[in-house]
């Protein structure tokens, strides 16, 4: 087997993004997969019945439209999504309900005297989306092309993020509402980065919507391993690497791990003070997870809620802290906060005829072995009286279980490294080009480096142009447009 110029390890969005971009570039390109089947965690199966298409981890991709990568890769133009014009819905007791729309205006006409706050809120960052994924998708030592926007940006992330939190809202509904969406982040509430990464999703949803791509996020991958091969590309699965002396010569490896996983897999060839960096690099709180096959849609109380992908329970903004707060303290909360996904409402390829698929996880201590089913299901039910009653099966998934599933979600942190203060500015350490190793030619393209968590391809992208100038000397980044050999 003839040697390539370059190696990616892992085949995930990121390790895929930066496995396009080198082959776009003419550069021959293997990639390892430790699993018989690609995706990290972008992988769709049946997990629970026969014909019951589930989302492995992440279902929801508000990224898939705001990722400078996929939009030069021309994402919506390979893979088919659906946006449902509810982006995400927050339940709460009585039959209650906070909206948020694709439309600003028709979310905030549904908030009452909270309406106008939450324009003023988003508004400004909805109007300039592209403004607020470009100075959060690349390192944040990166001199800011729109000052201004990040300046507004800022200073919402610190109210929201501090114990000032409440000052502007009058009800309760729009703050639960928004906590839903902060609470993304699996850290305490109110704090700074937890609020910034959910007010990026925020603006989202109401500048692009939350789309949910038909089939199953499978799909993501599959389009981008399809242009790998297309351009010469290799992709080998069944195949872990253990160690760097394992692989065949190449000029660039790239390392699609945790930074964990770069520390273990290149050893002692990585320098002592590097080597030190990424054991002092940190993991978060983790995820239980639980997939259910339904015999019809879940009967939600507020019938609004049945036209939304995304759902976020756990009541009101100071339950949700609460249940966040317990986890940070290495409790499981009796009264969790719930993330649910219900792609089948738009998707009926995901299921029989009739039939739905159900997405739910919670937030629980890092390494828990506790099955979580009856606390989400308990959860969905106080929201959807009778939601027992569809059920015909169920799937769980623990922390443990989930870092068994894929390595790099040590202790079940999907994130792959905890989102603190001090982790997004180090990630996994203090550099302009974090993505770049001591190592001559290897780098780190997970969401260990920036711009951390999500389904955008970001850090695989950012990592293999440096490399490509690195290595390969080629300062120009290659076209990632679809062309016709590329198609699956």
């Amino acid at each position: 087997m003839t040697s390539p110029d370059a190696i990616v390890i892992g085949s995930g969005p990121n390790g895929l993004a930066a496995a396009v971009t080198l082959a776009r570039a003419g550069v021959s390109v293997r990639v390892y997969e430790r699993e018989d089947t690609i995706g990290g965690g972008s992988r769709t199966s049946e997990v629970t019945l026969p014909g019951f298409h589930h989302d492995v981890c992440s279902a929801v991709h508000p990224m898939a439209y705001a990722s400078e990568f996929f939009q030069r890769f021309g994402l919506t133009d390979r893979l088919d999504f659906v946006t449902p014009e509810l982006s995400y819905g927050h339940p709460l007791d009585g039959g209650r309900a906070g909206l948020a729309w694709r439309s600003l205006d028709r979310t905030v006409d549904g908030l009452g005297d909270d309406g106008r706050a939450w324009r003023n809120l988003l508004q400004p960052l909805a109007e300039h989306a592209d403004a607020v994924g470009q100075f959060t998708s690349t390192s944040l030592f990166r001199v800011p092309k729109h000052p201004f926007t990040l300046a507004k940006f800022g200073l919402r992330a610190l109210e929201q993020g501090s114990p000032l939190w409440n000052a502007r809202w009058k009800g309760d509904v729009a703050p639960a509402m928004l906590t839903g969406v902060l609470a993304h982040a699996i850290r305490p509430l109110p704090s700074f980065s937890p609020t910034a990464a959910g007010l990026v999703l925020a603006t989202h949803a109401h500048a692009y919507g939350w789309p949910i791509p038909v089939g199953g996020s499978q799909g993501i991958v599959d389009v981008m391993a399809a242009d790998v091969v297309a351009h010469g590309g290799e992709i080998i699965t069944g195949h872990e690497v253990t160690s760097l002396r394992e692989l065949p010569p190449s000029r660039a490896v790239m390392f699609d791990t945790s930074a964990r996983g770069l520390e273990r897999i290149a050893g002692n060839r990585l320098p002592a003070t590097y080597a030190k960096a990424l054991s002092r690099f940190s993991y978060g709180n983790a995820v239980a997870k639980v997939d259910f096959a339904l015999s019809g849609p879940v009967p939600w109380s507020n019938a609004d809620l049945a036209a939304t992908g995304t759902l976020h329970l756990g009541g009101t903004r100071a339950e949700i802290a609460q249940a966040e707060q317990d986890v940070a303290q290495g409790r499981h909360p009796e009264n969790p906060y719930v993330l649910v996904s219900q792609p089948s409402t738009f998707d009926p390829s995901r299921a029989p005829e009739g039939k739905h698929t159900l997405w739910a996880y919670t937030h629980v201590p890092a390494g828990s072995t506790e099955d979580r089913t009856e606390a989400i299901t308990r959860q969905i039910e106080r929201f959807a009286p009778g939601f027992r009653d569809v059920i015909l099966a169920s799937a769980s998934k623990t922390a443990v279980e989930y870092e068994r599933y894929n390595p790099n979600y040590i202790g079940g942190d999907i994130m792959a490294g905890d989102v603190d203060i001090r982790q997004l500015l180090a990630r996994p350490v203090v550099s302009l080009q974090p993505w770049r190793t001591p190592l001559d030619g290897v780098y780190l393209c997970s969401s260990s480096t920036p711009p951390g968590p999500g389904v955008h391809g970001l850090p695989g992208w950012n990592a293999a142009l440096l490399a490509l100038k690195d290595v390969f000397g080629m300062t120009t980044a290659p076209s990632l447009a679809p062309d016709s050999v590329s198609q699956p």
